[in-house]
């Protein structure tokens, strides 16, 4: 699972300038909601092979008894709690404050792995300025510059030291002795709960028509037809201004971090509410994280014909881009249609672990070019040579050959519709990896 890494801090210190930096190389969650103090963010980062999640905090004051300061501080609190460790950000030029000593004498009770960063320290590695820090008594202070980028690989590596590189996103599949892991996930009251429970047959999960009853992802050992899974149970997901209690705010982490860790995700709808934005949210997470879907439209009972035309539409236009995944419809509660989801989730894992062998995978790539050939890139076209299997869940087709680099992202697509044809694949996005070799006649390359 990935870690968890929050940024906590008094106000203007430059966490969220720290938090920008740390997860420039890839886009941040669009999960910015709105409490009752100012906005959280939640961010995907990889330092190398490793890959965490990023949590940015407001200012933290935790001697404030009340007002909307001490609801800020909870929320903060609540970070700490979820964080597998917490960067203690300080302002070098604002100096050592009596607000720092409170943070840190909190930070010391929470049994956390804490690293202090002293922030806006550019030119200042061996100033010394940095020796008042040693008074807040949680560690050497690491000297960075979150504006410049100066000193956060090294506090990066420090503060993931001990957590195991997650597998490489392109692997090679999962141990077919190891449990399939199954995420249900979808937004809050939608029903996850209740189709869990129905599949185990019994009332093991909490569920009743109240948002955000799930508060943290569960994980549940389960046999189907002699295949082991673990189901997961994801807290769902909240829009903006309608997360209130600092709990429900930090289980978004729980909920990405089981769409990360899963080999397929069920992604549950309700029919009664069509696609909201939080779905699309939702699946574009999954999409990203490259993990095989499932749509599973749920309380599809309590609709009427033309609420089924628009849902359908709907799902077509806000959910095209996973228009490679089965969309079935379900009733969780009167247990209809779920034989059909079963299928669909073997179907769909069976897709995602796929073995392509490399003479096959050239086969397609040749008979694809002579079909419709890549545009010209300047005085050469682009030469597919060969093709081979690069990792699977979701498989990964490497492709060499010379002047590769401008392979549009069309023909990409024109070629994974060739792919996704031949090896019957559904239910798992298609990742596609260009390779170039020098062309000895371009003089560009000498």
């Amino acid at each position: 699972m990935k870690p968890v890494i929050a940024l906590v801090g008094r106000p203007n210190v430059g966490k969220s300038t720290l938090f920008n930096r740390i997860t420039k190389s890839r886009d941040a969650i669009v999960a910015d909601f709105s409490g009752l103090t100012r906005d959280r963010h939640y961010g995907d980062a990889r330092l190398g092979d490793r890959e965490f999640i990023v949590v940015d905090t407001g200012g933290f004051e935790p001697a404030k008894p009340s007002g909307m300061v001490a609801e800020m501080a909870k929320q903060t609190r609540q970070a700490v709690a979820e964080a597998d460790a917490v960067i203690f950000v300080v302002d070098v030029r604002g100096g050592l404050s009596a607000q720092d000593h409170d943070i840190a004498n909190y930070l010391r009770t929470q049994q956390k792995r804490v690293f202090l960063a002293v922030n806006k320290a550019e030119g200042m590695s061996e100033s010394p300025l940095l020796g008042e820090f040693h008074e807040l008594g949680i560690g050497d202070p690491h000297p960075i510059s979150a504006a410049h980028g100066q000193g956060i690989r090294s506090l990066l590596e420090a503060a993931l030291e001990g957590f195991e590189p997650d597998a490489e996103i392109y692997g090679d599949g999962p141990d077919q002795n190891h449990p399939i892991r199954l995420a249900v996930a979808g937004r809050p009251n939608v029903g996850k709960s209740t189709l869990i429970n129905a599949w185990l047959g019994e009332e093991r999960l909490v569920a009743f028509d109240q948002p955000g009853t799930t508060r943290d992802a569960i994980h549940i050992p389960f046999e189907r037809e002699g295949q082991k899974f673990e189901l997961i149970d994801t807290a769902g997901l909240r829009r903006k201004g309608k997360v209130f209690e600092a709990i429900e705010k930090f289980s978004v982490v729980k909920t990405l971090q089981a769409i990360a860790d899963a080999n397929v995700v069920l992604l549950l709808l309700d029919a009664t509410q069509g696609v909201s934005d939080q779905d699309a949210h939702i699946a574009g997470y999954i999409q990203e994280s490259g993990r095989a879907v499932v749509i599973a439209v749920n309380k599809w009972d309590l609709t009427d014909d033309y609420q089924r035309q628009t849902l359908q539409r709907s799902i077509e236009s806000r959910l095209s881009f996973l228009k490679y995944a089965p969309v079935l419809e379900i009733s969780a509660i009167k247990r209809q249609g779920l034989t059909a989801v079963w299928k669909a989730i073997f179907k769909a894992h069976t897709s995602a672990t796929v073995k392509m062998s490399t003479p096959v995978l050239t086969r397609l790539v040749h008979e694809a070019t002579e079909h419709q050939a890549p545009r010209r890139d300047g005085r050469f076209r682009p030469k597919m040579r060969y093709a081979h299997q690069g990792g699977s869940n979701p498989p990964l087709v490497v492709i060499h050959g010379t002047s590769l680099d401008h392979v549009t992202e069309g023909y990409k697509r024109f070629l994974e519709g060739r792919l996704r044809d031949h090896f019957k694949l559904v239910g798992t996005p298609i990742r596609i990896e260009m390779r170039s070799a020098d062309n000895p006649f371009d003089p560009k390359a000498k």
